[in-house]
């Protein structure tokens, strides 16, 4: 009798039940039954973030300021075109050989979606200019640091 009282003062039972015993530390869960719940929470957190995600994707264009190449490009091609372009990549196929790629479609850097053989830009003659591309991205991630020249005396 008096060792279930010393039990039930310094220790409580899981709050699910299950036998073992719980903390405050815990929300007075046992050590499974809160790791069980934890995982449910990330689990939670992580579905929340993908439907969000999929509520609001990032644009899938390139920003017409990343080349020079893009931005003559764009001002060539008439209204016409752009509707029809826009309704090729809408109805889910490949640009060059129309096939039909659903969800499994690769976007290229140019923008154009295409099927598994025509995603390699040597192989759908891409108009994006990686090398202007990459230059720009280094220039960017290192910049130029001179130091002040010194006054001879």
């Amino acid at each position: 009798m008096e060792e279930e009282q010393r039990c039930q003062e310094g220790h409580r039972l899981c709050a699910n039940n299950c036998g073992f015993f719980g903390s405050p530390g815990t929300m007075n869960l046992c050590s499974k039954c809160y790791s069980d719940l934890r995982v449910k929470e990330e689990h939670a957190s992580s579905a929340k973030i993908a439907v969000e995600k999929s509520l609001h994707p990032p644009p899938s264009f390139p920003s017409p300021s990343s080349s020079d190449h893009l931005q003559s490009a764009s001002s060539v091609v008439s209204p016409a075109a752009e509707s029809a372009t826009e309704t090729a990549m809408q109805t889910g196929r490949c640009t060059a050989c129309r096939k039909r790629v659903g969800l499994t479609g690769f976007r290229c850097r140019c923008g154009l979606m295409f099927c598994g053989s025509h995603r390699y830009p040597e192989k759908h003659d891409c108009s994006f200019d990686f090398k202007v591309a990459g230059r720009e991205a280094i220039a960017r991630a290192n910049p130029v640091v001179k130091a002040a020249k010194l006054n001879k005396i």
